[in-house]
């Protein structure tokens, strides 16, 4: 069925009243949806340069009937764009802390591997702080510098804020999925059963995760347990937090049954890929992950007044990002699996989905639903299962 917003020809977050209704006179609203009423112009713009700045969200004022980013506000700009290159300065220091502590710590660790004349690589600490410096310090950092310089150039005039993007990130976030959201539960379930089991990591890998023998899953069913285990918290994290931005944007572009069904397809393809090509054994989320990727750079492409082009530029670079995390920590990374998940993703946008030019979504038909129910049975099953054998996993 089709709505009265979905037969506009604008896509759906472009809409005037795709946010909510504003408030009477000034105000702004955090990050957090709560509220701030504000006096007048001024005092919003005080609010702006100060340090709620990086807490802004959107704004009302008396021009218009619902919020709007303040990005879409000329007035307001010069404000906005101080605050911006104030949190540019702080994101670019907390990126050298980080690198600062875990260079520190991958110092250490390589002198001990070096003098216990251990092989660098297989020395688990080693491996993960060289990850831990890569995320949480220098891409940070690079983010840090790369914001700096547009709002330098904001500032001198020289380049406009991409209102299109934000508005449609602003939208995105501003959007429930709960199938997404049940998802991620899900993931959360068993990790948490993960943490508080009888077993540990290497009997719960042994018990439930994909083994392999001779180029094949050592049992069929592991292809669906393995997604829902962990190896730890910055693993779990990493996942969770790509599932919750790729998984929402597939459910509210493309609607949730495909979501589900991509991440089931694509973990079981990817799963496959790692049996053939890698003997060690796998755990995680990434290949459906990744496969969710693969699907939006394809359907978006497919369906380009959907989505403005300066955010669908942003899946290669978190791809990109993605490659270069995998060949930094190669001995941790399950490459296969993403490489398999992205294949499967893609060819599922190009097979299901035609090339058109409508800003309208696609419409949900009664076979989607089914389908989607179908695959989200299969990951109750597969979560269910995995729980019961990490339960037992200990005995």
């Amino acid at each position: 069925m089709t709505t009265p917003d979905e037969s506009c020809s604008q896509p759906v977050w472009a809409r005037p009243d795709a946010f909510a209704e504003a408030g009477e006179g000034w105000g702004w609203v955090d990050r957090k949806g709560n509220r701030h009423p504000c006096r007048d112009f001024e005092d919003l713009t005080e609010s702006i340069i100060g340090d709620a700045g990086a807490r802004v969200d959107m704004v009302w004022t008396p021009k218009g009937p619902n919020l709007v980013l303040p990005e879409e506000l000329p007035e307001l700009l010069p404000a906005l764009k101080e605050a911006r290159l104030r949190w540019a300065e702080w994101e670019i220091e907390e990126g050298r802390r980080q690198m600062l502590i875990f260079g520190v710590f991958f110092v250490g660790f390589l002198t001990y591997s070096l003098i216990a004349k251990q092989k660098l690589m297989a020395f688990g600490p080693l491996g993960l702080t060289l990850l831990l410096f890569l995320i949480l310090g220098f891409i940070p950092w690079y983010q840090g510098m790369k914001r700096r310089k547009r709002a330098r150039m904001a500032i001198e005039g020289q380049l406009e804020p991409d209102v299109e993007g934000l508005r449609f990130e602003t939208w995105l976030q501003h959007q429930r999925a709960p199938y997404t959201r049940l998802l991620l539960v899900t993931l959360g379930v068993v990790g948490l059963v993960q943490v508080v089991g009888p077993g540990n990591l290497l009997s719960d890998v042994r018990t439930a995760g994909l083994t392999k023998v001779n180029g094949a899953a050592a049992d069929w069913w592991r292809l669906a347990t393995a997604p829902f285990l962990h190896g730890h918290w910055l693993h779990f994290l990493m996942n969770a937090s790509a599932l919750a931005y790729l998984g929402r944007r597939v459910e509210l572009l493309a609607r949730w049954p495909h979501m589900v069904i991509v991440f089931v397809l694509a973990a079981w393809v990817g799963g496959e890929a790692s049996a053939r090509f890698l003997p060690g054994p796998s755990i995680g989320a990434s290949g459906g992950i990744i496969g969710l990727l693969g699907f939006l750079m394809v359907f978006e492409s497919m369906h380009p007044a959907l989505v403005p082009d300066s955010v669908r530029r942003r899946l290669l670079a978190g791809l990109v990002m993605t490659a270069a995390i995998g060949m930094v920590g190669y001995r941790f990374v399950d490459n296969w699996a993403h490489g398999g998940g992205l294949v499967a993703g893609m060819a599922y946008a190009l097979i299901v989905f035609p090339k058109s030019s409508s800003a309208k979504r696609p419409d949900q038909t009664t076979g989607d639903r089914y389908a989607g129910y179908a695959a989200l049975a299969v990951c109750a099953a597969a979560a269910a299962w995995a729980v019961q054998l990490l339960l037992s996993a200990g005995g």
